[in-house]
């Protein structure tokens, strides 16, 4: 499957409108049967020369709010880590499909868990830099599963700016998500311009939370990259499958 590089248009109203900030992608493949389970009805694992991937992404919300235009204040700024597989489903939109979204602000994992079916979890987090140095920390509050929170500690430093490889292009153009909401698995689109990227070294790395998820990976990981992000807008849901 093809992914492009720019993202197709929407069409019909906006969902809401975010900035995503200070991103840091970390990639390692997954063999496509190990998270087959993991996939709403209608959508399977988007693969590539044989592999999926999973990806553990932490950033800085920004400026959060309804509708494409209106930034809630307070409610619209966070941080989150998520962790996140390449979907596909059976009209060829390629996608994503998140196994966890960690982030510090309770009321919006609440609004996203139960108004979109969105795996908010609500943790305790961290984002701070001190010049090309940046520094994320989670450890999850609620839901938690057994007595030790699941944590997640990563310190990179920012780089030169870099050239995507095609994989590179695959794996962040991603223009909407696959998720299951009242029974039925939807597609919400999203747009948003083309990543500005930077390499990115890992200082220190300690997570529990892609192996805390149930994602087995296969192989090393990817080259590590950095962003300072992008604002995006998301559409409207549509309806994949019942």
């Amino acid at each position: 499957m093809v992914v492009h590089a720019v993202a197709p248009p929407l069409s019909g109203a906006s969902l809401s409108a975010q900035h995503w900030e200070n991103l840091t992608f970390l990639h390692w493949p997954v063999e496509p049967a190990a998270v087959t389970e993991f996939m709403p009805p209608g959508v399977r694992p988007d693969v590539i020369d044989g592999f999926t991937y999973v990806a553990l992404v932490p950033f800085q919300m920004r400026g959060a709010g309804p509708g494409g235009r209106l930034p809630v204040p307070y409610f619209g700024d966070f941080c989150e880590t998520n962790v996140r597989l390449y979907s596909v489903d059976e009209q060829g939109r390629s996608g994503i499909v998140f196994r966890t979204l960690e982030a510090d602000r309770l009321a919006t994992v609440l609004l996203a868990r139960f108004g979109l079916g969105l795996a908010y979890t609500w943790s305790k987090m961290s984002a701070v830099h001190a010049g090309d140095l940046w520094r994320y920390e989670s450890a999850r509050r609620w839901p938690r599963s057994g007595r030790a929170p699941l944590r997640s500690a990563l310190t990179i430093r920012v780089g030169d700016p870099v050239e995507p490889t095609p994989l590179e292009i695959w794996l962040t153009a991603r223009w909407g998500l696959h998720t299951r909401l009242a029974g039925r698995t939807v597609w919400i689109p999203n747009e948003h311009g083309a990543w500005p990227l930077r390499s990115a070294e890992i200082l220190d790395l300690r997570d529990d939370l892609v192996d805390g998820v149930g994602v087995p990976v296969a192989g090393d990981m990817l080259r590590p990259l950095f962003s300072p992000g992008v604002r995006t807008t998301f559409g409207l849901p549509t309806v994949v499958t019942g």
